[in-house]
C-alpha cells in the first residue's frame, strides 16, 4: 500500500543536504574569523564571571538588600535577601554567581540590540513587517538547533552560551519596545513637537516614559527566557546552575537537579521583583522609606548640626577677661 507522502517523492528537495553544505561552507571559510573574534569576547565574559564569583557574599547580600529596599520597600528586601541567603546555605552560591554573570552579559547584549531595533521597527512599518517572521522563527525554533551552528563556528564555553541565550531571549524586548512606542498617543507627541521639542526630547521625555510599562515587561520577559536557556547552554560547556541540573538529569540524581533548579527559580524571583518595581508610600517617617532618603536625611542633619555649632559664639577665656572684670 502506497504511503500518502509518496506523491512528493518525484519533487522532493534535498533541504537537509543544502543546510549541511551551507554550514560546512560557512565553517570552512569563516571559522578563523569567528575564532579571532571569540578571544576578546570570551575574555570579557570570563572577567565578569570571575569578578562576580570573587565578590564577598555579605557584600552581595547587602547590595541586594539596599537595592530591593530602594525599589520595593523593606519587606521585599528582607524576602529577596533571605532567598539569596538560602541559596548560599544549600551550597550553590558560586554556581549562582556564574549563572548571574552569564545572564547579565546576555541580557545587556539583548538590550543593546533589542531596544534600537524595536525603536526602528516602531518608526517603520516595513521594517516591522520584515522582522516579525524572523522573531517568530527565533522563538519557535528548538534551542538545540541553535547549538549546532554556534558550536561549529565558535566552539564551546561561555561565549557560545551567551550567543545561544541572546538568540532565544532578544525577541521579547524587540517586540514590546515596538509595541510600547507605537502605543504612545499621537496627540502627546504632536503637542511636544509643536512646543519645540526635538526628536530626542520627544523620545526620552514623552515616548519612553509612556511606553515604560511595555519596556519593563519586555525586559522582564527577556530575563525569564534567558534563565530558561541556562540548562540548554550547559550542554556546550557553560557552568553554573544549568550544569547542576544537567548532571542531575544524566545521573538520575533528583536532589542535584532540584538543587540547581531551586537556584534558577531564586534568580528568576529576584530579577522579577527588582525589574517590576512597585514602590508604594510606606507607613512611618518619610526618611525611613528608602535607603537613599535615610542617607540624605542623615547627611542633611549632620551638615545642619555642623553649621549650627560653627555659628554659635564661643565663651571668652579667662585670659581674655580684663582684671577689672
Amino acid at each position: 500500500m502506497a504511503k500518502s507522502g509518496d506523491i512528493f517523492a518525484p519533487i522532493a528537495l534535498p533541504f537537509e543536504a543544502w543546510v549541511n553544505d551551507s554550514f560546512m561552507w560557512l565553517s570552512l571559510h569563516w571559522r578563523p574569523f569567528f575564532q579571532l573574534v571569540r578571544e576578546p569576547l570570551a575574555a570579557g565574559i570570563e572577567f565578569v564571571s570571575a569578578a562576580l564569583v570573587g565578590l564577598p557574599a555579605p557584600l552581595v547580600l547587602a547590595a541586594l538588600f539596599l537595592g530591593a529596599w530602594q525599589l520595593n520597600g523593606v519587606t521585599s528586601a528582607v524576602f529577596l535577601t533571605t532567598l539569596a541567603f538560602l541559596v548560599g546555605v544549600i551550597g550553590i552560591w558560586t554556581e549562582m554567581m556564574e549563572t548571574l554573570a552569564l545572564i547579565g552579559v546576555a541580557v545587556l547584549l539583548c538590550l543593546a540590540v533589542g531596544l534600537p531595533v524595536g525603536l526602528a521597527a516602531a518608526r517603520s512599518e516595513r521594517l516591522d513587517n520584515a522582522i516579525r517572521p524572523v522573531l517568530d522563527l527565533m522563538q519557535t525554533l528548538p534551542a538545540f538547533v541553535y547549538l549546532v551552528p554556534i558550536v561549529l563556528l565558535v566552539g564551546v564555553g561561555d561565549l557560545p552560551g551567551v550567543l545561544v541565550t541572546f538568540v532565544f531571549a532578544v525577541p521579547p524586548v524587540i517586540r514590546l519596545t515596538s509595541l510600547g512606542i507605537r502605543g504612545v498617543p499621537a496627540p502627546m507627541v504632536e503637542a511636544a513637537t509643536a512646543l519645540g521639542a526635538s526628536r530626542r526630547q520627544v523620545l526620552f521625555k514623552v515616548e519612553f516614559p509612556n511606553a515604560m510599562p511595555a519596556l519593563v515587561t519586555g525586559i522582564n520577559q527577556t530575563i525569564m527566557m534567558a534563565l530558561a536557556m541556562v540548562t540548554y547552554a550547559s550542554m556546550i560547556g557553560v557552568g553554573g546552575l544549568g550544569r547542576l541540573v544537567l548532571r542531575g538529569i544524566g545521573r538520575l540524581d533528583m536532589g542535584l537537579a532540584t538543587t540547581g533548579g531551586v537556584g534558577i527559580v531564586v534568580l528568576a524571583i529576584v530579577f522579577s521583583e527588582l525589574i517590576r518595581s512597585r514602590r508604594r508610600a510606606a507607613p512611618g517617617p518619610a526618611w525611613l522609606a528608602t535607603p537613599g532618603a535615610l542617607i540624605s536625611t542623615l547627611l542633611r542633619r549632620t551638615t545642619a548640626g555642623s553649621f549650627t555649632r560653627a555659628a554659635q559664639p564661643s565663651a571668652p577665656s579667662s585670659s581674655e577677661l580684663s582684671p577689672g572684670e
